[in-house]
C-alpha cells in the first residue's frame, strides 16, 4: 500500500530575502511589480532556490544589503551552492520587472536589465523568463524539479486618498 502523498511545505520568499529547499514538497511563492526574482536550479542535485530582489543595487555603495540584487544574487547562488548545488550546472529563471503602477521610473527595466547582466557575466543560461509589462505576478517555485508556475494578477486600479471627512458644525469636543 502507497502511503499518502506529502502535503506541500510552502515557503514565502518576501521582498530582500531568499530561500533554498531540496525536498520535492518544497515550493517557494512570491508576489511581484517591479521586483525581481531569480529561480536558480541544479537538475543533478536536485536543489534550487529563489530570491527577490527590488532594486538592482551598486556594489560600492548598498553595504551588503539583500533587497539589491547584487547582494541577492550572491546570497542565493552560495546557499544553492551549500545546500549541494555546483555553479556549474546552475540555470535561472526571471519573472517580474513590471511596471505595475504607471511610475514613469523605469525600475522593473532596470530590474530585468541587472538580472540578465549578472547571469550573463557569471556564465548561468536563463532558461526561461516573464520580464516587463504592466502587470504584477505571483510565482510559485518547485526548487527540487525547477518548475515554476506564474499568474499574472489583474492590473488594479490606482489607489487615491479618501476625501477628508466633513467639518462638524459647532463647538468641538475636546478629549483629555
Amino acid at each position: 500500500m502507497m502511503g499518502a502523498p506529502s502535503q506541500p511545505r510552502v515557503h514565502p520568499v518576501i521582498q530582500g530575502a531568499h530561500h533554498v529547499a531540496t525536498g520535492p514538497q518544497d515550493v517557494l511563492t512570491t508576489v511581484l511589480g517591479s521586483c525581481i526574482s531569480i529561480c536558480l536550479h541544479d537538475r543533478r542535485a536536485g536543489v534550487g532556490g529563489m530570491n527577490h530582489f527590488l532594486l538592482p543595487g551598486d556594489p560600492s555603495r548598498n553595504k551588503g544589503e539583500a533587497r539589491y540584487g547584487i547582494n541577492a544574487m550572491e546570497l542565493l547562488i552560495n546557499a544553492v551552492i551549500k545546500a549541494g548545488g555546483r555553479a556549474g550546472r546552475l540555470e535561472a529563471k526571471v519573472f517580474g520587472g513590471a511596471n505595475a503602477t504607471g511610475s514613469r521610473l523605469p525600475i522593473g527595466a532596470l530590474n530585468a536589465k541587472f538580472a540578465f547582466w549578472f547571469l550573463e557575466n557569471e556564465g548561468i543560461p536563463c532558461v526561461a523568463r516573464d520580464v516587463g509589462g504592466v502587470h504584477a505576478r505571483k510565482l510559485r517555485y518547485w526548487p527540487h524539479t525547477g518548475h515554476a508556475q506564474l499568474m499574472l494578477l489583474p492590473k488594479a486600479p490606482l489607489m487615491t486618498a479618501p476625501p477628508p471627512p466633513p467639518v462638524p458644525e459647532g463647538e468641538p469636543d475636546l478629549f483629555f
